[in-house]
């Protein structure tokens, strides 16, 4: 493991959370119950002329400072953008039993709560839309529009035993939470559309001492506790809102198969963008067409 001033992860760790202070957020935490604290980007002040509010929300993997930057950067003069990381991300805890990520949701409403925020547009990636989606379901009242990206929120039992085999691994956990070089190429191949082979390992190994070590336990029982894909039928209710699905067309995480179905069950005012040259993570690949997707549909156009 590198000590930080020789970690090339580290060093883009600090330039990331400049990213971010430059934007008008900073870094906060907040003790949502006498259980539950979640760490989250926030407003640095009050923004002098009332903008409509955004919650973002990270996908399984590094906390949301690494997942968000090109957003962040976009997105911040249109938005009063809150950025949490997740339970058991960054520097986001609980005490609580609960590993679900309905719990991740009610835990985000909470935050928001806590913060005054009254109404709210939300977009959430992978894990993340996961979330995002529960959010909407929960909290209608709350929730304007939804962006899902790259989320099968629709997946089934089948689907979960065919990512396994494209990853050629034995457990979904070896994928998810890579403890070795060749476990995070695996994860690169099926996430990013470029290839990404000749990474050394001892980059490989820096980012996974500094993006997937912490709280290992914990996130492993995060994945064991998720409520959709237990089943051989994807059992969704539809959303009320506007809801914007966005996905990488060589999608290999969650195919783009997927991203059909889901338009037809999640509900009458749902629309689909597909984006070209883009696996798992458009929002990083395919970044300036990703965000005015976003911005079009949040500002109506």
């Amino acid at each position: 493991m590198f000590p930080p001033f020789l970690s090339i992860v580290a060093l883009y760790g600090s330039y990331l959370r400049r990213c971010f202070n430059a934007a008008g957020l900073s870094s906060q935490k907040i003790d949502v119950d006498d259980q539950t604290t979640l760490h989250f980007w926030g407003p640095t002040q009050q923004s002098p002329r009332k903008k409509p509010s955004l919650v973002v929300i990270h996908g399984f993997g590094p906390m949301a400072l690494w997942q968000w930057r090109q957003q962040v950067q976009f997105l911040a003069p249109h938005f009063d953008l809150y950025v949490p990381d997740l339970v058991f991300f960054g520097e986001s805890t609980t005490k609580c039993s609960e590993r679900s990520e309905v719990f991740q949701a009610a835990s985000v409403a909470k935050l928001l709560d806590k913060l005054e925020v009254e109404r709210f547009h939300v977009m959430g990636t992978s894990y993340g839309g996961f979330v995002a989606y529960h959010l909407a379901r929960m909290f209608g009242e709350k929730v304007e529009k939804v962006v899902i990206a790259s989320s099968g929120v629709n997946m089934r039992k089948s689907d979960n035993v065919a990512l396994i085999e494209r990853a050629k691994l034995d457990k979904i956990e070896d994928l998810m939470l890579p403890a070795t070089p060749e476990h995070l190429r695996n994860l690169m191949g099926l996430s990013v559309s470029k290839r990404l082979n000749m990474l050394p390992s001892f980059f490989l190994n820096d980012l996974i001492n500094n993006l997937y070590s912490e709280n290992r336990k914990e996130k492993m029982e995060l994945l064991k506790a998720v409520t959709l894909g237990r089943d051989d039928a994807a059992n969704l209710s539809p959303l009320q809102q506007e809801v914007l699905i966005i996905w990488g067309e060589h999608d290999q995480i969650f195919p783009v198969k997927m991203a059909t179905e889901l338009k037809q069950v999640i509900g009458k005012k749902a629309r689909l963008e597909l984006i070209k040259n883009a696996s798992h993570v458009p929002q990083i690949e395919q970044a300036g067409e990703f965000n005015k997707i976003v911005l079009d549909f949040l500002r109506g156009f």
